[in-house]
């Protein structure tokens, strides 16, 4: 108790004093298995809340600005540029989006097929941006990156192979280092479900389109909506500083006029 105490004061996390709990069990019944004890004093030892970390989450202008930086003028780029654009306008996990075949791009329905974590596919619809660069890469980009190592993958990489998420992840950090917005890959997929409940999505079409199987998981995005709206608030509406936002140089009243 004593460790776990001086461990929680030294600022780890619930979610890592979890982990210690865990080994410490789980080695306590080692000891008894090979005869050195004969009771495990950790074994009804509570693991305390793990909590969670809201995921970062970028503006849509600066989803903009992260995307229109990349340079279309060449096959790699307008790789780039289909690929990014379709995890964000799809809130595509990088693994799934790397595994896209061509055939799984269905342009008549707007629409791609995605294989998620454990086997299970979805239907996504993509918007018009991303449809109208998937038609230039795949027309016009993907045969001169094309090779006998391709088969029927979507988006390629060197010597004509299917692109790996370390390659994904390599261009993508360039992007952000050239437009000046900290983000990671997953961070388009965390935008893209947060943007749409700010548009009035429901949570449970959102679950649907991340390919979530528990809604729990899903509402952690509302927690980031509602985060949002606070700063807004804080921010156009602070009391404390006795200036009216609405009718600017009159003072706040304490109620309603």
């Amino acid at each position: 108790m004593e460790f776990l105490a001086s461990r929680s004061r030294a600022g780890i996390s619930g979610k890592t004093l979890a982990r210690d709990i865990a080994a410490l069990q789980s080695f306590f019944r080692f000891l008894v298995l090979i005869r050195k004890r004969q009771d495990n004093p950790v074994v009804l030892l509570e693991r305390p809340a793990r909590g969670f970390r809201l995921p970062r989450v970028l503006s849509v202008e600066q989803v903009e600005k992260l995307l229109s930086c990349i340079r279309t003028d060449t096959p790699e780029g307008l790789r780039d540029s289909a690929l990014f654009e379709l995890i964000y306008s799809c809130g595509l996990r990088i693994h799934e989006a790397v595994s896209l075949t061509v055939n799984d791009v269905r342009f008549n329905e707007k629409t791609v097929l995605v294989c998620g974590k454990g086997g299970k596919e979805r239907m996504v619809p993509f918007g018009k941006r991303s449809a109208v660069l998937l038609r230039r890469y795949m027309q016009d980009a993907r045969p001169a990156l094309s090779s006998a190592l391709s088969g029927n993958f979507l988006f390629l990489g060197k010597k004509g192979k299917p692109m790996t998420r370390k390659a994904a992840w390599d261009r993508f950090h360039a992007l952000t280092v050239q437009a000046g917005v900290p983000a990671k890959i997953h961070t388009l997929r965390h935008s893209f479900a947060t943007h749409l409940l700010a548009g009035g999505a429901d949570l449970r079409s959102v679950q649907e389109l991340l390919g979530h199987s528990d809604i729990s998981t899903t509402q952690i995005y509302t927690h980031v909506e509602n985060d949002s709206l606070k700063l807004y608030h804080a921010e156009f509406f602070d009391r404390n500083e006795g200036q009216n936002p609405l009718f600017p140089g009159k003072e706040q009243s304490g109620g309603l006029e």
